[in-house]
């Protein structure tokens, strides 16, 4: 098994948001050779997910927007509404074969950019750069060189954290015999649902036309579900609550985040980056990772093409350190969590709190955000932190 002759500039690990979204800021900039590494079809390659962020102006990837909202409503558990307005930010859905086949087109426009259909195993630092030994598609062992590995591929465990939560989820893409929704409103939250002991539940809504949306069960907790119960929640949901009628289940969607307080290694060696959820993108505190993963790509493409040794992590330790404080207070109980998401909406203008939640806001906004919570609670939480220890994260278990 011998490498390749020529290594390339970078080579990239996964072929999904983080992957294709770094290959393609990478080649904008001129200065790089890319090599995609993706997993043949298989077990290992996920099913078509959406990814949903907000942003002030269509951005790079609005070919790839299947719909977006000028407005979004939260409900509270006694069903009053807060519907806002966040202009000039407006929220935008993408579905990943879209945005993958968008990528990979423009992607093939540039000869210095190439895909490989692989599975990639061990990753080392060599002199000079790193190697990552694969199997082809046709399953014979190849060895490739690069002078930087970005690796995108999800931990097979989370790291060591204080406090480590689940958001768990699984979405209908419904068609109801009746129009129902309205194109212009998306429901971020409504509580409207049995809570769990610890965490919170809550659905979520983006129409697609006035008889057609995405309607999905989430929960942020410990442990996650079996499908027959997310079924069920989802039942209960759109005919006890929503009230829809008679609907189609055309396909459905189900789906983890980690909201953990972990540190994400983003360096391993001289050579080897992590990147996306494998990296830290996602948000702890809300699971949010798209935006997220755009900044990192675009930040570590400007450090290469300046000759920056020092690549920049996604999220500032600010961030990290108010998120760490909330995952903690809800897992503890020490917040009711349904109430919490309510008043911060209910009280806050809608776009200064998504600037919040990007790591887009002034620590004087964050002021002002922190005391619309529970203060007492929270500053017990905050000061507790820094005497916790942090633990190897336990498998979660499949709850009712």
């Amino acid at each position: 098994m011998s490498p390749e002759a020529s290594p390339a500039d970078a080579i990239v690990l996964g072929g999904g948001a983080a992957g294709l979204s770094l290959a393609y800021w990478l080649t904008r900039t001129g200065t790089t050779a890319v090599t995609v590494v993706e997993a043949p079809d298989g077990p290992l390659r996920p099913t078509e997910r959406t990814w949903c962020y907000w942003d002030d102006s269509p951005g790079e990837f609005e070919e790839a927007v299947v719909a977006s909202w000028p407005r979004l409503r939260i409900t509270a558990r006694d069903g009053g509404t807060t519907t806002a307005d966040p202009t000039p930010l407006r929220y935008r859905m993408l579905r990943s074969a879209l945005f993958e086949e968008l990528v990979c087109s423009r992607l093939a426009q540039y000869p210095a950019a190439r895909f490989l259909r692989a599975t990639a195993h061990a990753v080392t630092n060599v002199k000079d750069g790193a190697e990552v030994s694969c199997t082809t598609a046709g399953g014979h062992p190849l060895t490739l060189r690069g002078k930087r590995i970005f690796d995108s591929r999800p931990p097979r465990r989370l790291p060591p954290a204080r406090t480590t939560l689940l958001q768990h989820f699984r979405g209908w893409f419904v068609h109801t015999a009746t129009p129902h929704f309205d194109p212009e409103v998306a429901d971020l939250m409504d509580f409207r649902l049995p809570q769990p002991p610890r965490g919170i539940a809550f659905g979520y809504v983006l129409p697609l036309a006035p008889d057609r949306a995405l309607v999905e069960y989430t929960e942020f907790s410990r442990n996650t579900l079996s499908t027959a119960a997310y079924e069920a929640a989802l039942r209960h949901y759109t005919t006890d609550v929503l009230r829809l009628g008679p609907l189609t289940v055309e396909t459905a969607e189900q789906g983890v985040i980690p909201m953990t307080d972990a540190r994400f290694p983003h360096r391993t060696g001289q050579a080897v980056f992590h990147i996306g959820t494998a990296g830290g993108a996602t948000r702890p505190a809300t699971g949010y990772t798209f935006a997220a993963v755009q900044r990192q790509s675009q930040a570590i493409a400007a450090a290469l093409r300046d000759g920056r040794k020092t690549l920049p992590p996604p999220h500032s330790r600010r961030a990290l350190a108010m998120d760490a404080v909330v995952l903690r207070a809800l897992d503890t109980g020490r917040i009711d969590g349904p109430h919490f998401f309510t008043d911060l909406f209910r009280h806050t203008p809608t776009e200064r709190l998504l600037r919040f939640l990007d790591g887009a806001s002034t620590p004087w906004e964050e002021l002002g955000i922190g005391l619309r919570t529970p203060v007492v609670p929270m500053l017990r939480t905050a000061a507790e932190l820094p005497f916790l220890s942090r633990r190897a994260a336990t498998p979660p278990q499949e709850s009712r």
